[in-house]
């Protein structure tokens, strides 16, 4: 970027104008090609960068996390491609504050020149609010190009989304923000007071985002000169950023989902890292536990039958102890699931057997065995015929259960890992004794 800014006063130096303008506002990319950490979006083969080869874009969301570019992408691919670009904020404005942005842009249309509509927070707009974007983006009046940082699946409707391209933008890498770095010391003309080292941390304090690497930048810029800053010096005069993790929306699942993939993989490193990540994030214990319960039920299954014991022994501990010593527990029983045999053959029944009974909807239990409390009932068959497995050879009768006519499932087949192993020798044994009682009875 030039030491010198465009516009009225294109002569005043970048150095005098950083005394009043913020820094991020001052390092704003003005085109395309300025844009920092998105290069898979930009690139001549990439999604964006073949829209803007032609010169022609279609309507966009752009997702992606906070301080990553999206109104300064928004901005250049306006200028990249003649378009008046027009800014409004889901959160303030109404339907009435669209159709005047919308008369606008058809009188713009009337002298030649399109209009690129920038929604930031889209997600943030009702269902309404979205409808009404509909005609406009269809015969042309607007291009939009919405700006979230939810999951667009979940929080803008299926006609919008269905007009639309989803761009994802990616949180900038550590290469990135070192870039954002040095270009501010090029528009300052100075090099930052810091170490090298000081350099990194800032980096890491930023955790992606640019926007807030740019403010902690700004930061530095006050603090008395003549003095380089150590990376310990920096520590204690700003304040960690908080991670980027929202318990109400999409990054709540995401982790959960990275905890749950990590725990099936058998990794026990990936699965307390991402735990920590989440209680990092503010997410509340408990959650986690129930989410380590389910997987224990879910993923590791009867090849372990103790790990479901382990889960409610730490949210026992955790309930007992508080936050952070009880946190251990949660860490540890994240570990024993990681490296417990798994299998979802439990699973997999479950769900076959409920499918099994929507199918079969009211069909009664077979008449042997179902009790006869009354005269009236013993004379229609109720429990004719039962055999007292107890009484039976090897105390099994092989009889069957399930209803009048329904063919016999075999849902549950257990793996040989873990008890598991055990529970299928089990499994085997029942059923050659139900084919030699089934035969005998023949």
């Amino acid at each position: 970027m030039s030491l010198f800014e465009q516009g009225d006063d294109a002569a005043v130096p970048a150095s005098e104008k950083a005394k009043t303008r913020p820094l991020a506002d001052l390092l704003r990319p003005r085109t395309i090609e300025e844009v920092i950490g998105q290069e898979k979006l930009l690139a001549e083969n990439g999604p964006l960068g073949s829209m803007l080869a032609a010169r022609k874009i279609s309507s966009l969301i752009l997702w992606g996390p906070t301080g990553v570019g999206k109104t300064t992408i928004g901005r250049a691919l306006a200028v990249k491609t003649d378009l008046h670009f027009e800014q409004i904020s889901a959160i303030f404005s109404g339907v009435a504050d669209l159709k005047k942005a919308f008369q606008a842009a058809r009188d713009r249309l009337r002298m030649g020149q399109g209009t690129l509509l920038f929604i930031d927070e889209i997600h943030r707009f009702n269902k309404t609010q979205l409808d009404a974007l509909l005609p406009v983006m269809e015969d042309g009046t607007v291009t939009v190009c919405g700006a979230t940082t939810e999951n667009p699946s979940f929080s803008v409707n299926r006609a919008v989304l269905s007009r639309c391209q989803v761009m994802v933008l990616e949180r900038l890498d550590d290469q990135a923000l070192s870039t954002m770095i040095a270009r501010a010391e090029r528009v300052l003309d100075r090099p930052l007071p810091l170490e090298d080292e000081a350099k990194e941390l800032l980096c890491a304090m930023a955790d992606g985002d640019g926007r807030a690497l740019l403010n902690l930048v700004e930061s530095t810029l006050t603090w008395p000169q003549g003095h380089i800053y150590s990376a310990k010096e920096v520590a204690s005069r700003l304040t960690q950023r908080a991670a980027q993790y929202d318990r109400a929306s999409d990054g709540h699942y995401s982790i959960a989902s990275a905890i749950q993939k990590s725990i099936r993989g058998s990794d026990p490193e990936a699965a307390i890292y991402w735990v920590h990540r989440a209680l990092e994030g503010g997410e509340d214990p408990r959650f986690i536990l129930r989410r380590l319960t389910m997987i224990a039920w879910e993923d590791v299954g009867l090849a372990d039958p103790e790990a479901s014991r382990i889960c409610l022994s730490a949210w026992d501990t955790f309930e007992k102890l508080g936050s952070p010593e009880g946190e251990l527990a949660i860490s540890q029983a994240a570990i024993y699931l990681a490296l417990a045999p798994k299998s979802n053959a439990g699973y997999v029944a479950h769900k076959a057997a409920r499918a099994d009974a929507k199918r079969a909807g009211s069909a009664p239990p077979p008449l042997h065995i179902l009790n006869a409390p009354t005269a009236m009932m013993k004379s229609l068959g109720y429990s004719e015929g039962y055999q007292y497995d107890h009484d039976a050879l090897d105390g099994f009768s092989g009889q069957n259960f399930f209803p009048d006519g329904m063919e016999r499932p075999e849902h549950y087949r257990p793996i040989e890992r873990g008890f598991e192993r055990e529970l299928s020798k089990r499994v085997r044994y029942f059923e050659k004794l139900r084919r030699d009682r089934n035969s005998e009875g023949e």
